[in-house]
């Protein structure tokens, strides 16, 4: 079902949702809890950091429409509350890299001083 819910969330967002203040947005991951009372909803954003808290705001007052639009949508007996959390898992890994890079850097220039 998270897979369902991952990919109708993802559609609404991209064609439903008419803000264009809300840019660029991914669902990446949904994860409900065992009785469907829930529903996590991981999203990335495309930009800064202030846009995506602008992004985030808009997600959250939105979550009636997005909410009911699942209903429509998805034959489910109860749709979960959903709850948007910013994902931030490339960023982390974007960061990983870079360090990775500085300490190539200084490995390659310490063997060039050798």
């Amino acid at each position: 079902m998270d897979a369902i819910l991952m990919k109708e969330i993802s559609r609404i967002l991209q064609f439903e949702l008419k803000n264009p203040k809300l840019g660029f947005v991914t669902v990446t991951d949904v994860q409900c809890t065992r009785d469907m009372s829930q529903a996590k909803v991981f999203v990335s954003f495309l930009g800064q950091q202030d846009r995506n808290e602008a992004g985030m705001k808009i997600l959250n007052q939105s979550k009636g429409f997005i909410r009911s639009t699942l209903a429509k949508n998805v034959k489910m007996r109860k749709v979960p509350d959903l709850i948007f959390v910013q994902d931030k898992s490339l960023e982390r890994g974007r960061k990983i890299d870079n360090i990775i890079k500085q300490i190539n850097e200084k490995e390659d220039t310490k063997t060039e001083e050798s």
